[in-house]
């Protein structure tokens, strides 16, 4: 399996996941290209701005509880463009020797996390993604600071979702978790379209353009919760991403509308 990774380039015509997420969150690196597809995206879910501000409150809940867990090392893979409360603002206020390494292959996404980051010892940020697992992993900085000998909290947002079965996700994913310690996480999210399968294909297409992959289509549930095959998934198991150990509770009908499923499981 050939696992050498690409090395993307800035481009202002074609879109980009990270800058479209960027832009739905109210940022402001994006370009034209993100903002219509992100409007694409708008005409057929409204709600789409405020599911990113779900998955972000999702990532802040996974953080304590890993920390709580007594894990003091983070992987987040495709991370974006930095965001408030990120992985690193979160672990280390709970535990301030905590180590985190952003894995992003956005340039824009690399040049700004590594800006920020750039006086933060415990904090690094290397090139790669999900679908070259063992060129990340080996990569020089994210060994600096983080030790596979011990548990790691892995967190793949929002990366997995529109990848193809024939790209090997599932394989991949699983060759990841192959070299983690015994007693880490798999922390990931990944949209359904369950409760709206008429839309499901009209989405997926703006995505294809967005990661130039023009097949994988949008998996539901009882697929997507394969990445967790082999590990042990913590309560309360794979479901919608408002409802994942929530403070406040949220009724079925309103988590359906974020479309967006969330679950973490340990390695046994």
């Amino acid at each position: 399996m050939n696992d050498t990774p690409r090395r993307p380039g800035v481009s202002a015509s074609a879109p980009s996941v990270a800058r479209m997420n960027d832009y739905f969150l109210g940022g402001k690196d994006n370009f034209a290209a993100d903002r219509e597809a992100a409007a694409r995206v708008l005409a057929l879910i409204p709600d789409a701005k405020v599911m990113g501000e779900y998955v972000q409150e999702f990532r802040e809940r996974v953080v304590r509880y890993l920390v709580e867990q007594g894990v003091t090392q983070f992987v987040h893979v495709s991370s974006g463009l930095p965001t408030k409360r990120n992985v690193h603002e979160v672990a280390q206020s709970l535990d301030p020797d905590a180590n985190v390494v952003y894995v992003a292959d956005d340039p824009v996404a690399l040049n700004h996390a590594r800006a920020l980051l750039a006086t933060n010892a415990r904090t690094g940020v290397v090139e790669g993604d999900i679908l070259h697992p063992d060129a990340m992993l080996d990569d020089p900085t994210l060994g600096e600071l983080i030790d596979f000998d011990r548990p790691v909290g892995v967190l793949i947002i929002g990366a997995l979702q529109y990848i193809p079965d024939e790209d090997g996700p599932f394989e991949h994913v699983a060759r990841l978790c192959e070299r983690l310690a015994p007693g880490s996480f798999l922390c990931l999210t990944h949209a359904v379209f369950d409760g709206r399968p008429e839309i499901a294909e009209q989405i997926a297409d703006v995505f294809r353009e967005a990661l130039n992959r023009p097949k994988g289509g949008p998996r539901n549930r009882d697929e997507a919760v394969r990445f967790f095959d082999g590990l042990e998934l913590v309560d309360p198991g794979f479901i919608y991403v408002r409802q994942w150990r929530s403070s406040t509770p949220v009724s079925d009908q309103e988590a359906k509308r974020a479309w967006v499923l969330a679950g973490v499981a340990r390695k046994p």
